[in-house]
């Protein structure tokens, strides 16, 4: 009974970190003392398969419900004024902006490189059936008008584009679709779909952490059959490291550099107060991995620390709680191309830009919750046409990586509501002037 007591206490990602090491182990005693390596292959890797089979299998209905409650529940059409337009504007420029940055120090640095050729040509060998078909959509795509794309964007059937994951940008297409037409009908009309919804949606999280709980074992499974699979290759876990390397150095571009200069640029707070403001708000962040659970102390901060008034951080910040993403969308863009490029696959121009549009808009759907952007990344992954298999080089080291994550998108939020509350409140004064001037 002691026991029991004791295993519940010990956090998710430890577990993971737990089967991750542990798959790596069992991997290499069976290179060590040259084991059966069918083994591995017939009873532990299927559980791997398993897994990412239930990761794809909740990507869709994820991303669809997400959209719809964080588009839907903003508020109606004819009050989404200037704050709104304002916030939504600003929360994707910088999520654009954290991607760019991600893109910049993924292809500069390079982490995937560090992989021996003769790995990549194992792993291409390996996915070679699914890497044939991404090239062959990728030569396909060169050929097509530039604006094909918007096409490709909006599905003729819904259902097919549900069951096919690469296919992902026509559901969210859909699902803003559905999203804004739920703002148009009004509050009294939309109440009853946005309840379902938002049951529906608790329920897709229940799964998650239903799914997230087998991680551990799916996890060994998939690191020990990739052990097994490479014979021990070094290079990757160098790989692995500098991958890590990357998505921190980014990541704290963002959190002290790119966002304190844009408070320094657009608003009047003094750094050293918005610094020591957000640092609470910061610190729960990257306790509990979710900017939602961060929400309150946020909210208290902001207009109590930073002086941002009610209105606008009661509407800006629930807001960026769901579509300001700022710190994962840099992290899904540098595990995308990473993974890349340690199968070898050779990123056209308009496969890095569909990972722009697709993290950029996934930013929406992407839940607040500790785990969401695995998930996510999933889509990402297929839309740009990249074995989803990579994910089990990066599945392990994810949880520290999650937490500076949420530091990222809390330090964001907050940045975009200062300057949001900073520019309302400047038009409001310009404005009441304008009115005494022609009195």
């Amino acid at each position: 009974m002691i026991k029991s007591q004791k295993s519940k206490k010990i956090p998710l990602y430890i577990k993971i970190l737990i089967g991750m090491f542990a798959g790596i182990l069992c991997g290499l005693i069976f290179i060590w003392f040259n084991l059966d390596f069918s083994l591995i292959r017939d009873w532990v890797e299927p559980f791997g398969n398993i897994f990412m089979r239930l990761l794809k299998l909740i990507a869709v209905p994820l991303v669809f419900v997400s959209l719809i409650l964080g588009v839907g529940g903003l508020s109606d059409v004819s009050s989404l004024s200037k704050l709104g337009f304002r916030a939504i504007g600003l929360y994707v420029s910088t999520t654009i902006l954290a991607i760019l940055v991600g893109i910049t120090l993924v292809l500069s640095i390079k982490p995937g490189s560090v992989v021996d050729e003769s790995t990549k040509a194992h792993l291409s060998a390996t996915y070679s059936e699914a890497l044939g078909e991404h090239q062959v959509n990728a030569g396909v795509v060169e050929e097509q008008s530039p604006l094909h794309f918007l096409v490709d964007m909006v599905p003729e059937n819904f259902i097919n584009a549900a069951g096919d994951n690469s296919q992902m940008l026509q559901v969210i297409c859909f699902a803003l679709l559905i999203g804004v037409a739920v703002l148009m009908i009004g509050r009294d009309s939309k109440k009853p779909f946005m309840d379902f919804m938002t049951s529906f949606n608790s329920i897709i999280l229940k799964v998650i952490d239903i799914i997230m709980k087998f991680a551990p074992i799916g996890v060994f499974a998939l690191m020990c059959s990739m052990i097994v699979n490479n014979a021990g290759d070094a290079s990757l876990f160098s790989a692995l490291g500098l991958y890590a390397f990357t998505v921190i150095i980014g990541l704290m571009l963002l959190i002290v550099v790119i966002y304190p200069l844009l408070v320094k640029l657009f608003t009047n707070v003094p750094l050293p107060k918005f610094f020591k403001s957000i640092w609470p708000v910061q610190l729960l962040g990257f306790s509990t991995s979710s900017s939602a659970a961060t929400l309150p102390l946020t909210l208290k901060q902001s207009e109590q620390a930073l002086g941002i008034s009610k209105k606008t951080a009661n509407f800006v910040l629930p807001v960026g709680v769901t579509i300001n993403m700022g710190g994962t969308s840099l992290y899904q863009a540098v595990a995308a191309i990473f993974i890349a490029q340690v199968f070898g696959v050779e990123l056209s121009f308009v496969q890095i830009l569909t990972i722009i549009a697709t993290t950029t808009i996934s930013s929406i759907g992407t839940p607040g919750v500790p785990g969401g952007s695995v998930v996510i990344l999933l889509m990402v992954l297929s839309s740009a046409g990249i074995p989803a298999e990579g994910l089990a080089l990066i599945l392990g080291i994810d949880r520290p990586l999650d937490m500076l994550r949420t530091v990222a998108n809390v330090t964001g939020d907050v940045t975009v509501a200062a300057i949001v509350d900073k520019n309302i409140n400047s038009g409001e004064l310009d404005s009441s002037k304008e009115e005494l001037d022609e009195e």
